[in-house]
């Protein structure tokens, strides 16, 4: 398989004939409710995990922060609509089909739990799979969420440790609520269940589980990165977050770097536990049990992306926005408000194109879209204002009759909206200085139909292991190299943007988020797993950088 291609996804047919949990057997409404995972590998089997050959997978359940599903109150009363999101989108159908369980928190405060409660007893029926609601308290969710969440793990996680908040009031939380969490498994947990927890938040709920005696395999995947061993060790629960991921049976993470940095952590912070390199994964052979380590990156569902792209609504949308933007090229960025994304260095790297290359003004237009986050929280407002400041500024300086350099929006897009602007913009500019994935680079490429658009992506984006070869691939720190990039898309000519956008759909097509699900599963039950390919991954090289000839 050819470097910079996801692993573990185009598996050998034996493999892929595990892609789902063995199959109940199901009514014809069942059947007729299939989404797009059972049409693709309709071939039952079992899973034996952990050696328990009488212990077959029967059930999965799904453990994150929030369930699936939004609650809406009209009159009085409580009802809910289906999430959005590739998670949802790609484990909907998987739970449907054999009866599973989502638990997460309901997103409402715990006084209204028995009216939550009663809402999702009558919803199973629609979803076809149960859905449980963990209830929080105002105060659990500020020092859990708002505080261990947000405030260590995320920036930590993100190589920004300056910015983390160790209080030791935030991690006494953090560990209150995995236990809660842990608790609501326990007692919805029976025998033949896999459980699938998500994510950053729920890092320490394995580790619970097995004080309770869960024996039931275990799998995690983090959607974020993982930290080098220099900035992991800058937390003071370092071990017990490493002893909690491998209260695991399977690991899961974005990019190599990233499995990379944890297993380099466990080898310098517990040498006791051997490790040991099985084709693409590595196995941590503890006392209780041996963890797999891999890593499988995360998608969209492009089919559904693309033909959404092509409705007529969207078409439109597309239309009007080029007909207010006129006879210019449209830069696109897209991002949550949040310090990880870059958007500071981002709007630099736009003036510094605008003033070292003329030829650019009144021919290039940049969209900001920025989605509202946590404005309440003082360093989100400080960024906030720096964004607009330098909007500003940059307005200011450049525009000129018929033509304003930069159209700043903030606030939340309506989907049709978002699609229209991806299936216009001649250029993505997706920059982050640190992302698990992006799949924003994912999305505009399904939706760039007319196989036009240029990917500007950042390398310290997850994506970039994917999609480098045919993207424009920059350093997000470097003002001069994103200049020049955004000066080579801008110029780049048709048949090459038409090359490199096919080879970027293709990818992104085949490696979908059906894909994902099905290489962590056929992972959690394997037990060759040197049937599975290596993953690639971007290694930046001296004559890939932009400016280093200046």
């Amino acid at each position: 398989m050819p470097a910079g291609e996801p692993m573990m996804l185009n598996l050998p047919y034996r493999l892929r004939r595990k892609a789902l949990l063995i199959r109940r057997p199901e009514s014809p409404a069942a059947r007729g409710r299939q989404g797009p995972f059972q049409q693709r590998r309709a071939q039952p089997w079992k899973a034996h995990m952990n050696g328990q050959d009488s212990n077959a997978v029967q059930r999965l359940i799904i453990v994150s922060n929030r369930l699936p599903v939004v609650f809406e109150r009209d009159g009085g009363t409580l009802s809910w609509r289906h999430g959005s999101g590739g998670l949802v989108t790609a484990l909907a159908p998987v739970l449907r089909d054999r009866g599973g369980m989502w638990i997460g928190w309901s997103g409402l405060s715990e006084e209204s739990r028995p009216e939550v409660d009663a809402t999702l007893l009558a919803s199973s029926a629609a979803t076809g799979y149960e859905l449980s609601a963990v209830a929080l308290s105002e105060r659990e969710l500020e020092l859990y969420y708002h505080g261990f969440a947000n405030e260590v793990l995320w920036p930590l996680f993100h190589d920004l440790q300056s910015l983390c908040n160790f209080q030791p009031d935030y991690w006494h939380a953090f560990n209150r609520v995995n236990r809660k969490f842990a608790e609501h498994v326990f007692s919805h947990t029976r025998r033949g269940d896999y459980i699938w927890i998500h994510d950053y938040h729920l890092i320490k709920v394995a580790s619970e589980l097995r004080a309770m005696g869960i024996k039931s395999p275990l799998g995690f995947f983090l959607h974020i990165p993982f930290p080098p061993p220099d900035i992991f060790m800058k937390m003071p629960w370092r071990f017990s977050i490493l002893r909690a991921l491998l209260s695991h049976d399977l690991v899961g993470f974005q990019t190599m770097r990233d499995k990379r940095n944890f297993i380099q952590c466990l080898r310098m912070l517990l040498k006791e536990i051997p490790v040991q390199s099985a084709g693409g994964f590595h196995v941590c052979s503890t006392e209780e049990r041996a963890v797999t380590v891999g890593v499988f990156p995360i998608s969209i569902d492009f089919k559904d992306f693309e033909e959404r792209a092509r409705r007529k609504e969207v078409s439109e949308a597309a239309w009007y926005i080029h007909e207010d933007l006129p006879r210019r090229q449209i830069v696109l960025g897209v991002d949550r408000l949040d310090y990880t994304k870059g958007i500071p260095y981002r709007l630099e790297a736009f003036r510094n194109a605008l003033r070292r290359f003329p030829r650019l003004r009144k021919r290039i237009t940049l969209v900001q879209v920025v989605v509202p986050s946590r404005t309440d929280i003082p360093k989100y407002n400080a960024l906030k204002m720096e964004i607009e400041r330098l909007v500003g500024e940059i307005n200011g300086e450049f525009t000129r009759s018929g033509w304003v350099p930069i159209h700043y929006i903030f606030r939340h897009l309506k989907r049709t909206e978002l699609l229209g602007y991806y299936r216009t913009a001649e250029i993505a500019l997706i920059t982050p200085v640190k992302d698990g994935m992006n799949l924003v680079a994912k999305e505009y490429c399904a939706c760039s139909i007319e196989e036009n658009g240029v990917l500007i992506l950042s390398e310290f984006a997850g994506a970039a292991a994917q999609l480098h070869r045919h993207a424009l691939v920059v350093n997000p720190y470097d003002v001069e190299g994103v200049a020049e990039a955004l000066r080579d898309a801008f110029s780049m000519p048709y048949g090459e943007r038409a090359r490199r956008m096919r080879q970027l759909r293709a990818s992104v097509r085949r490696y979908d988020i059906y894909r994902w699900v099905e290489s962590f599963l056929g992972a959690a039950i394997s037990r060759r797993l040197r049937d599975y390919p290596v993953i690639g991954e971007y290694i930046p090289r001296q004559d890939d950088d932009y400016g280093t000839s200046v």
